[in-house]
């Protein structure tokens, strides 16, 4: 009876060995996110283990993330900062993807702007940076500025790559503004500012150079700044100068919900239910959509193009509103973002 209690024992320790390590794990990684609609609204489900966090602390590190829309109802791993092969993506000169995920370009024209994005309730543009070689027809441009008109006030805020002969990755070259006046927000990883009305929140994902731009009801924008490098001029010929190395921003737009059918805009329209590209077309290799005379503004922060839709009326009452967009997550912890999303621990 000795031996078989000695037995009982042994194997008991290590049940409860493998209790206390199963229990350990869980609590490492008990990581959940939570939608505020859409079907998974209210469900408190676990992030992977492979991503715990919705805010890593590593910027290297894939976040925990939700698509409220999703039927699935399930978490998965995701980059914080552009994939510029994804919808809504504008990177390179400039090469976007639309809401429909065709790839399409926009070439604009050097220090001009141009309306992404224009509905009623809110306005996104974008300024071109570039030049043009002696003996080519046209600019090479990319973008430079975003900026952003909403609400009935109407708010405005800018984020822009600044100019620079050479590229340091030590150096941080953005530069943010809210309603006109200069934005500092402080350098390092999770820095995160927020407008007094909740409107618009910035949160970096790296030390520099890269944010996200969350205005919740509409949607958010991860952005890198990038230069045009020595390979990039050898393999399209731009024949950079020496004095600017062409500092740009790289974005991805992820819309949540508040966009009209008729939304206009160079990317805003391929967001239409009814939207057909009529750039792509079998055999056409870069798709080039025209429209810089009904989608040109005054500047960064005007809604007076041809085409553009912004109302502040339209903007204090809503709106005529859609769903369109992806996700919306709730950070119970009040400590980033504006209250729209959660991760929570149990």
């Amino acid at each position: 009876m000795e031996g078989v209690s000695s037995k009982l024992m042994v194997v008991a320790a290590a049940v409860l060995v493998i209790i206390m390590f199963v229990g350990s794990a869980t609590q490492a990684y008990g990581s959940y996110a939570m939608c505020s609609y859409g079907p998974c609204k209210l469900q408190q489900l676990e992030c992977p283990h492979e991503c715990p966090e919705l805010y890593p602390s590593n910027p290297k590190s894939k976040a925990c993330y939700l698509d409220c829309y999703s039927p699935v109802c399930k978490p998965s791993c995701k980059n914080r900062k552009p994939n510029c092969n994804s919808p809504g993506a504008a990177c390179l000169d400039p090469r976007f993807i639309g809401g429909d995920g065709i790839v399409f370009y926009f070439h604009g024209k050097t220090n001009e702007n141009f309306a992404l994005v224009s509905d009623p309730t809110f306005q996104i543009n974008a300024r071109f940076t570039g030049h043009r070689p002696v003996g080519r027809p046209r600019d090479f441009t990319w973008i430079q500025a975003l900026g952003f008109v909403l609400g009935s006030t109407p708010t405005t805020f800018s984020l822009e790559a600044t100019k620079s002969a050479t590229w340091s990755d030590d150096i941080d070259h953005l530069k943010f503004t809210y309603n006109g006046a200069e934005l500092a927000v402080p350098a390092g990883h999770l820095s995160t500012w927020q407008s007094p009305d909740d409107a618009i929140t910035v949160q970096r994902t790296s030390d520099r150079n890269s944010v996200v731009v969350t205005i919740p009801e509409v949607g958010e924008v991860t952005v890198n700044v990038v230069p045009v490098t020595a390979e990039d001029d050898r393999v399209h010929g731009y024949k950079v100068p020496a004095d600017d190395c062409f500092a740009h921003l790289e974005v991805q737009f992820k819309f949540f919900r508040g966009m009209s059918e008729k939304v206009e805009g160079v990317l805003g329209k391929t967001y239409r239910p009814d939207f057909r590209n009529p750039a792509a077309k079998p055999g056409v290799a870069m798709p080039v959509v025209g429209g810089e005379d009904v989608y040109r503004t005054s500047s960064l922060l005007a809604a007076d193009c041809g085409a553009c839709l912004f109302d502040p009326a339209a903007a204090g009452s809503g709106g005529d509103l859609v769903m369109v967009g992806e996700n919306e997550v709730i950070d119970c912890s009040g400590r980033f973002g504006s209250g729209n999303g959660i991760v929570c621990r149990k």
